[in-house]
């Protein structure tokens, strides 16, 4: 069902421009226009990281066009398989471009004063020493962050909400469960993550495209008990999909997988090709979020 969402929203501007355009509402969009306009843009961010060209859009569109009118489909349920694999095919190409793209920042960044490469790949550079202890990787942490893509762009930042992270070590991303134990109490850190340390070639939803190269600046504010409210992290960071967990749609070697604080089957062998939560299975089936059949991890 998502994915239908997904499609319609990201194609309802094409369809439009199809049909006569009627005049403009007094004073532009109306309230339920501009609810509409939102909903397409939430939903469409769910396809967008497939990159569908202009000649594949036209047959997307199509067969919602006239699925919506009522006629016959051209093709049947045998095709869902089969999107899956068009599905896979292009998010491994793009992810291979993205990793390919972010070789020279790699490069550039290891070579940054005081850069530290770690044995996975990740690049620790320090930007302020702190005082106080180191966390263990059982540890849970405060945190204030900043996440950016290599170009700069903030994805997600405890910083700009003004409230700081609470996370789990154990249940980070693989990039931040080695980088944050290199820092003490009050110092500050840049990690540099390489996808396969990030959230791999699955990437996070549509915030984070698969094998995105990402960059955290990282403050460690506190060690924190093992405290059970903590485990949900941050709720802001959490809802956008963007906080550094382990989520379902991150690394497939990442052992250990949460979902707002409760651990998931994330060592299952097929995974949604959406990115859903808690879209993978050690066996083959639908997806419990969005119906789409799961496929085999590479």
């Amino acid at each position: 069902m998502k994915i239908i969402i997904a499609v319609f929203a990201f194609f309802m501007a094409g369809a439009a421009m199809a049909q006569p355009k009627a005049a403009p509402a007094a004073g532009g969009l109306t309230e339920d226009q501009k609810t509409l306009y939102f909903l397409g843009q939430a939903v469409s961010s769910k396809i967008k990281q497939f990159g569908f060209t202009a000649g594949e859009a036209k047959y997307i569109e199509q067969g919602f066009r006239e699925s919506l009118a009522g006629e016959k489909s051209k093709a049947d349920e045998t095709y869902s398989a089969k999107l899956n694999a068009y599905l896979a095919k292009k998010q491994e190409a793009l992810a291979a471009r993205q990793k390919e793209a972010a070789r020279p920042f790699l490069d550039k960044m290891a070579k940054e004063k005081g850069a530290e490469k770690l044995p996975s790949g990740v690049i620790y550079i320090p930007v302020k020493e702190g005082a106080g202890a180191s966390p263990k990787a059982t540890d849970m942490v405060k945190v204030h962050y900043t996440g950016t893509f290599p170009d700069g762009k903030v994805f997600d930042s405890s910083v700009e909400r003004g409230t700081p992270a609470e996370f789990p070590l154990s249940g980070v991303i693989p990039c931040w469960t080695e980088g944050v134990q290199k820092i003490k109490v009050g110092g500050k850190a840049r990690l540099v993550c390489p996808s396969k340390t990030a959230y791999g070639d699955q990437g996070a939803g549509g915030a984070i495209p698969g094998g995105a190269t990402l960059v955290f600046e990282v403050e460690l504010l506190e060690i924190l008990k093992d405290d059970p409210a903590a485990m949900a992290g941050n709720k802001d960071a959490d809802e956008a999909g963007t906080a550094p967990k382990k989520d379902v749609s991150g690394p497939a070697a990442s052992p250990e997988k949460k979902e707002n604080g409760k651990e998931t089957t994330a060592s299952g062998k097929y995974i949604c090709p959406m990115g859903c939560p808690g879209g993978v299975s050690d066996k083959p089936g639908k997806c419990p979020k969005c119906g789409m059949s799961m496929t085999e991890k590479k």
